[in-house]
């Protein structure tokens, strides 16, 4: 019911429960770097669904260096990677009956995602896309191969941790998303999360990310860039608070109020399933419309890429099983590169109040 719960076996995921709380936030102007500020930098600020952070980095470790970023030159985009997640999906309506095979609508979940992502395949080609790789990023695996766009090929698994085999691999121009949630601790979103149920917040260098700026962290690194992002309206504006420029299409709007960061992992699993979902054949339209304006867009506009500054920090605060547990925080560093950093274990520890 995660995207990328096959990540959890590099992180660690199993030991991370605790107890959540908001944390410090702060906004990344567009073209500002992910850096790392200094301690002065670390004032904290009132957060929303529609702002990304920057604030306070710690001392930087020797992990394992990555190759440098690729140079970031303007080329045309005909090469482009899909992720795609579930619970983003127009009519997808909770985690218990939709997002996994124990559910009783699983199997329409399926079939509405990967109508979806074939809009956003349909828009792609017709705008001069020759290459599309389709990464079923659900935890438990989400789209109907039978149903996918033949033109189109299918990555499931990321054996060597972040960013994944394909785009690793080089020779991709861009990445976009489909079907995706916005992070833990959104406001008014729908099925918000990050990973799983546990995470309170995740941030690097100071700036709060979930799921789609994990990868998208990734793939500025490389060079390649983010162009185009459908899901819930709140993850919509998370996209666009993170990578200015990025075409966006939003599909249904959360109506939760509220962070919930008082939750257990169990509440909070069950906090967010209220929403307002437009049909999904409207939505297969308007997604069709973005994926083709956004590869448009690409050809002659610059967007799409973070500047990255390093050193990096990863803080992760995560929430209880049980109410009345403390919450647990674990801090990671790395001295050059980002995706060097999302492949480190988490150590968690009790925070120090």
């Amino acid at each position: 019911m995660r995207t990328c719960k096959f990540m959890a076996m590099a992180w660690g995921f199993a030991l991370l429960l605790a107890f959540g709380q908001g944390i410090p936030r702060g906004d990344l102007a567009p073209g500002q770097p992910l850096a790392a500020p200094t301690a002065a930098a670390a004032e904290p600020s009132r957060h929303g669904e529609t702002s990304s952070r920057a604030a306070p980095a710690k001392d930087a470790s020797q992990e394992r260096a990555r190759p440098a970023a690729r140079p970031a030159t303007r080329k045309p985009v005909r090469k482009i990677v899909i992720m795609t997640d579930l619970e983003g999906v127009a009519g997808v309506r909770d985690s218990e009956q939709w997002c996994g095979p124990d559910g009783r609508y699983y199997d329409a979940a399926q079939r509405l995602l990967t109508l979806e992502v074939n809009a956003a395949i349909e828009g792609f080609f017709a705008g001069g896309a020759t290459e599309i790789v389709v990464c079923d990023g659900h935890g438990r695996g989400a789209l109907n191969i039978e149903l996918l766009d033949s033109r189109a090929q299918l990555e499931r698994g990321w054996p060597t941790g972040w960013p994944g085999p394909s785009l690793a691999g080089g020779g991709f121009d861009a990445v976009a998303w489909v079907g995706q949630h916005a992070k833990a601790g959104t406001e008014r979103a729908h099925l918000a999360h990050t990973q799983g149920w546990n995470y309170v917040d995740l941030s690097v260098n100071g700036v709060s990310i979930g799921e789609f700026g994990q990868f998208a962290l990734c793939a500025s690194e490389l060079g390649v860039r983010s162009v185009f992002a459908s899901g819930d309206k709140a993850f919509s504006e998370e996209a666009k608070a993170l990578v200015p420029g990025i075409e966006t299409v939003w599909v249904k709007r959360g109506t939760t109020p509220g962070r919930g960061d008082e939750l257990t992992a169990e509440q909070y699993g069950r906090r967010n399933t209220a929403a307002v979902h437009l049909q999904p054949e409207k939505v297969r339209a308007m997604i069709r419309a973005g994926a083709e304006r956004a590869i448009r867009r690409a050809q002659t506009e610059e967007f799409g890429l973070i500047p990255l500054k390093p050193p990096f920090e990863r803080v992760g605060r995560f929430r209880p099983n049980q109410a009345g547990q403390p919450l647990l925080v674990s801090r990671e560093s790395h001295p050059s590169s980002v995706i060097a950093i999302m492949n480190l274990p988490f150590h968690p520890a009790p925070e120090q109040k």
